[in-house]
C-alpha cells in the first residue's frame, strides 16, 4: 500500500485513482492525522486488510506534506555507502556512524528551504519509518516493525556540521528548519519489487549529482534496525535516514553548494519524487 499525509490528514493512495480518507473510511476508529495512526499501527494494518475502500476524494500533490509529520526521534547515518566513505576519503566504519536529527527539522515534499550558510549540501536518502514501540529488534526481524519507507533529504549546513573543528558534530547542521524533508509517499515493504534494493538519485537544476541503490548499504536496513533497537527505543512514528549515496557537494573538485534560487528534485522509482527550491536568509 502507499499512504499520503494530504493537508494533514493520512489517506489512502487507490488503485484506481484518488484517495481514501483513513478517518473517513473507518467511521473515525483510525486518523485523522500520521501521527494519530502510528502508534495503532498494527491495529489499523489488520483493518485495512478487511477494510472495502472507495476513493473519498482526488490525489493533490501540491497539498502533500511529510509522512510522519511529527517523529518521536529522528536518527541519521553517516557513511553508510562505501562509494560514499571512498569520496569522503574516509575509512570504512565497523558499526553505523549515527546521528540525530531534531523533529523541528521534519518538511515535506516540496515547498522552500533556507539557505543559512555558504556551505549547504544535499544528501537523498532512503528514509524507514517505524510503526511500533521495540526494542533490541533481530534483524530477520526488523522489517516486521516498519510501517514503511519514504524519500528523504538530509541537507546539511557543513559549515555548522564541522564546528568546531576539533570536535565536530552532526546534529546542529542537519536540523536547521526544513533540513529533512521526506515525501511524497510512505510505500509499506510489501509494495517493494525489492526492499533491499531501492534506487535513489537526486538532480540540481536539472543535472544529475547523485545515483544509487540501497543494495549497496554498508549497514541493511534490517541491520540498522537492530543496531539502533539495541540501544534506545525505538518509537512509533520514528525516522532512520539510512545514510546516503556519493555525490554530494562538499566532495566535489571544487566543493559545490546550493545557492538562492536552485532546485533540488529527488527521486526514486519505487518512492516518487520530491522537488524543493533554495532560497536566501
Amino acid at each position: 500500500m502507499k499512504f499520503a499525509n494530504q493537508s494533514g490528514r493520512f489517506v489512502v493512495l487507490h488503485p484506481g485513482g484518488g484517495v481514501v480518507d483513513v478517518e473517513t473510511a473507518s467511521k473515525g476508529a483510525f486518523g485523522p492525522s500520521p501521527t494519530d495512526v502510528f502508534p495503532v499501527w498494527r491495529e489499523f494494518t489488520q483493518w485495512l486488510a478487511s477494510a472495502s475502500l472507495s476513493p473519498t476524494g482526488p490525489l493533490v500533490t501540491e497539498q502533500l506534506d511529510a509522512p510522519s509529520p511529527r517523529p518521536p526521534q529522528v536518527f541519521g547515518v553517516g557513511l553508510n555507502y562505501s562509494s560514499h566513505v571512498d569520496e569522503g576519503g574516509f575509512s570504512l566504519p565497523d558499526s553505523p556512524l549515527t546521528f540525530t536529527k531534531f523533529p523541528s527539522s521534519v518538511t515535506g515534499p516540496t515547498g522552500d528551504i533556507t539557505i543559512t550558510g555558504p556551505q549547504v549540501d544535499w544528501e537523498v536518502e532512503l528514509v524507514v519509518v517505524i510503526g511500533e514501540t521495540v526494542n533490541a529488534v533481530k534483524a530477520e526481524n526488523a522489517w516486521d516493525v516498519v510501517a514503511g519507507v519514504t524519500l528523504g533529504q538530509d541537507i546539511s549546513d557543513r559549515e555548522a556540521q564541522n564546528r568546531p573543528k576539533q570536535f565536530p558534530q552532526f546534529s546542529l547542521g542537519k536540523s536547521r528548519p526544513g533540513f529533512s524533508p521526506i515525501g511524497p509517499f510512505l510505500v509499506t515493504p510489501d509494495e517493494l519489487a525489492d526492499r533491499d534494493n531501492i534506487e535513489l538519485a537526486c538532480s540540481v537544476n536539472g543535472e544529475q549529482v547523485q545515483k544509487g541503490h540501497t543494495q549497496s548499504l554498508i549497514f541493511s536496513v534490517a541491520a540498522l534496525i537492530e543496531y539502533l533497537s539495541g540501544l534506545v527505543t525505538l518509537l512509533p512514528g520514528d525516522l532512520i535516514f539510512t545514510g546516503t549515496p556519493p555525490g554530494v557537494g562538499a566532495t566535489m573538485d571544487p566543493p559545490r553548494f546550493l545557492a538562492d534560487g536552485d532546485i533540488l528534485v529527488s527521486t526514486s522509482p519505487e518512492l516518487g519524487q520530491m522537488r524543493h527550491r533554495f532560497v536566501a536568509p
